[in-house]
């Protein structure tokens, strides 16, 4: 982390400033977070551009370097379009229709010319039938 790192404010000598925002995902414990994120663009004496991210006024490392997971402090952290966490929030809020348990299913005794036919266990074997090779 930089010496700057901790300030607060926008800094002078920003040639310009671009909001983006993330959701975040720990693969690690599950917790998920949104953040927004001020990226400043900056050039330094040596004419040498650089990009300080800041978050919540304070400037704070690349969150695309390596992500921590503020709930269990791991790095296994998925980084995806912003919103992805509260569209997964009010999924799981939502009442969600369950289909009621499907009946027995009836096979009917007869074939189609209307004659009796033998109840027949069929086996793997019978099934794989027409796939094996014929003998030459």
């Amino acid at each position: 982390m930089s010496e700057i790192a901790g300030q607060t404010g926008l800094r002078a000598g920003a040639s310009a400033v671009v909001n983006e925002s993330y959701s975040f995902a720990c693969m690690r414990c599950g917790h998920g977070w949104e953040q927004s994120y001020e990226i400043e663009h900056h050039t330094d004496a040596a004419g040498h551009e650089f990009v300080l991210y800041v978050a919540d006024g304070k400037v704070v490392p690349s969150p695309l370097s390596k992500p921590e997971c503020h709930h269990c402090d791991s790095h296994v952290v998925r980084i995806m379009r912003p919103g992805r966490v509260a569209s997964a929030r009010d999924a799981a809020h939502r009442p969600t229709r369950v289909p009621p348990p499907a009946g027995p299913v009836e096979v009917p005794a007869a074939g189609a010319d209307g004659e009796e036919r033998e109840h027949h266990h069929w086996h793997l074997s019978d099934l794989l039938h027409p796939f094996q090779r014929k003998a030459s």
